[in-house]
């Protein structure tokens, strides 16, 4: 085994975190967040070390620092904020720190009585050596603190030097490097717009939106806006807005024959009309729906549009790229197909074609013309199905230009899979929340989503229906299932959504016993719904979203906990601010048919209550308050009357006469 070029460097860097696949890929982070960042660091013997932790924005010459702090068993901590979009740089430096070692030691001397002439002169000679290599004012002092040190009056009485902070901390500023050790890997921080963290998406088709029966356009749409807005949610996600291709059009209830009159799939993209940088016709033109946009921006809302990679048989692309599709042996091209299922409006591109790369930058392009139009955000149909390579690629070419547009992954497969389209770029990813229904399996997903590595990189967001997802649950339970999911999604994850009005309106029948597809479903055509519906959830949803925009510790991921409740058809979890300004406590029925009760369990010392006082509980959703006592306490909730409580704890009230019982 040949010498070590760096034999003189003791100290060992090991576990620095957080980081992904060994510094593969960035952590994710948003504007403003702290990075805590953490390693074990230790030497041989008993040396002193010292350190710092390095950063910088991406592409800058020159690092800055902050000193590494010792915790416990060799773990040492920093942290720094990233205040801009884009990629920071971050790694880990340390040393033995000869003066710090010599200067501890000093103290402990001192402190037993002995006589320090000789210690005193050998950190003169640090102070010395340290002088010679730094200039200005910073030299001058330390010229001073080394004469003191060989002064007979520093022999005499040597405590005023141990006493004294100013010589350690110009000493640690220029301590010696050269035999320093660093992280054998810079890592990275991905920093996006707060956006990508905290969110509330709302779905709707703007064909849906015109009067009588009426094909919509985006000014009828536009209409639309405001009810939007009351609710609370600040994304609007449409569907694809394209040309819609004639040829297998699919009809009502994803019917094989098309009917006169029938609108077909938006996802069947492509016509004589254009394809995916083209507006439906029936939609209005591309300045009607840049006033969309603008409109929505008004009202605080960001537009988001369905990007699916895929052509109907119509589509340009197909008469004029058609090496960019698999030809079959009888000359016609392969379709969709997910057996036995068969989409035959649909033709997927062929990535292992010869004209690849073409086909990859058009895709791209897709992207740039929409971000050019007002676009921020965009919510990828399908990406699992294409070459992920591609992803990685096309979103970290356009977040070089344009780092805070927002790529929602609408991935429902294998876990894996998911978790590589975050490391490769998306910002968001669809979940399994829509199945996972007991007490059990939302604590484990969620365990899993927010205390395993996988929270470095991947943002869940989650949906209680989609116009592909009815599910049993929400069949089958009724207005309380609808509360309860809603619910659910609004507090567990900081990103959410609904696609409407099928969920405030409660639509709950299946095209068939068995099935996730809705009867009449809106992907194939037009549908009118009474959004003043007296059975409808808009305003509970509202009040929801009014929480999550008012309350910051629902607006991360990071800080939720669950608690022990005696029944397994109840769940309660809190979310608190680091400061414990804020603390929100939830709990929801998850049985939407009967009553259910039990008593949760609160570590109130962990959530700096004092258990020795009474404390309130104000539920937000519905203003009642009540007085708790002690860290187990009775809940009782029958879903026709509500299936949720979301309570703000406050310590600080004590009795329903203390003055801010109903602050």
């Amino acid at each position: 085994m040949t010498l070590p070029e760096r034999g003189r460097s003791r100290v060992i860097i090991t576990g620095v975190s957080p980081q992904v696949e060994d510094g593969s890929f960035p952590i994710k982070r948003v504007q403003g967040d702290l990075v805590r960042v953490g390693a074990n660091i230790f030497t041989d013997g008993h040396d002193r070390i010292s350190g710092v932790l390095q950063y910088r924005k991406s592409g800058e010459a020159v690092w800055r620092e902050t000193p590494l702090i010792a915790t416990y068993n060799d773990r040492w901590h920093a942290e720094f904020t990233v205040e801009e979009l884009g990629r920071y740089d971050y790694c880990v430096l340390a040393w033995i720190d000869h003066f710090e070692t010599w200067f501890q030691d000093l103290k402990k001397r001192v402190a037993a009585g002995q006589n320090v002439e000789v210690d005193l002169a050998i950190g003169a000679e640090y102070v010395e050596e340290t002088a010679k290599r730094v200039q200005g004012t910073d030299a001058e002092r330390l010229s001073e603190w080394a004469k003191r040190l060989k002064s007979s009056e520093a022999s005499q009485n040597p405590q005023p030097i141990c006493e004294d902070t100013e010589l350690e901390a110009l000493m640690l500023k220029h301590s010696e490097r050269r035999f320093a050790t660093r992280y054998d890997r810079d890592l990275q921080v991905k920093v996006d717009c707060r956006r990508a963290e905290f969110s509330t998406w709302y779905e709707f088709f703007p064909r849906s939106t015109g009067p009588d029966g009426q094909h919509g356009n985006f000014r009828t749409a536009a209409d639309r806006l405001p009810y939007v807005a009351n609710m609370g949610f600040d994304v609007v996600y449409l569907p694809p807005i394209h040309p819609i291709g004639d040829k297998f059009r699919k009809g009502r209830n994803n019917s094989v024959t098309a009917e006169p009159g029938d609108v077909g799939s938006p996802w069947a993209i492509g016509s004589n009309d254009g394809g995916h940088k083209a507006i439906h016709p029936q939609l209005g033109s591309m300045s009607d729906f840049q006033r969309f946009v603008g409109m929505a921006n008004e009202l605080g809302i960001e537009v988001a549009l369905d990007v699916a990679f895929q052509c109907s048989p119509d589509h340009p692309y197909v008469k004029e790229h058609p090496d960019w599709f698999k030809s079959r042996p009888d000359g016609t091209i392969q379709y969709a197909e997910n057996p036995p299922k068969k989409y035959q409006d649909i033709y997927p591109f062929h990535f292992e074609c010869a004209d690849w790369k073409n086909l990859w930058k058009e895709l791209k392009s897709v992207f740039l013309f929409w971000i050019d139009r007002g676009v921020r955000i965009f919510r990828v149909d399908n990406p699992h199905t294409k070459p992920l390579p591609f992803w990685h690629w096309c979103i970290t070419e356009i977040h070089k230009e344009h780092p805070d547009i927002i790529f929602l992954a609408e991935a429902f497969t294998r876990p894996r899979i998911m978790e590589q389209l975050a490391k490769f770029g998306f910002n968001q990813s669809y979940t399994y929340f829509a199945w996972r229904n007991t007490k059990a399996e939302l604590i484990e997903y969620m365990t899993e989503l927010t205390k395993t590595g996988v929270s470095e990189y991947f943002r869940p967001n989650f949906w209680p229906n989609t116009p592909d997802i009815l599910t049993e649950y929400l069949q089958t339970g009724g207005k309380a299932a609808f509360q309860a999911r809603v619910t659910l999604a609004a507090t567990l994850t900081a990103n959410y959504g609904m696609y409407g009005p099928a969920f405030e309106l409660q639509h709950s029948t299946p095209a068939k016993p068995g099935s996730e597809e809705y009867l009449d479903s809106e992907k194939y055509q037009i549908r009118h719904d009474d959004l003043n519906h007296p059975g409808s959830l808009r305003e509970f949803i509202g009040r929801l979203n009014a929480i999550r925009n008012e309350f910051r510790c629902l607006q991360s991921n990071r800080n939720l906990e669950f608690h022990a409740i005696d029944n397994d058809q109840l769940i309660a979890y809190t979310k608190r601010t680091e400061d414990n300004n804020e603390l929100l406590l939830t709990i929801v029925n998850l049985d939407p048919r009967y009553k259910q009760s039990g008593f949760v369990q609160l570590p109130l010392e962990d959530l700096r209550i004092d258990p020795t006082r009474p404390f309130q509980v104000h539920d937000l959703l519905s203003g009642n308050r009540y007085m708790w006592q002690g860290s187990r306490n009775y809940v009782e909730l029958n879903p026709h009357i509500t299936s949720s409580h979301v309570f703000r704890v406050r310590g600080d009230v004590h009795s329903e006469t203390d003055p801010g019982f109903y602050a």
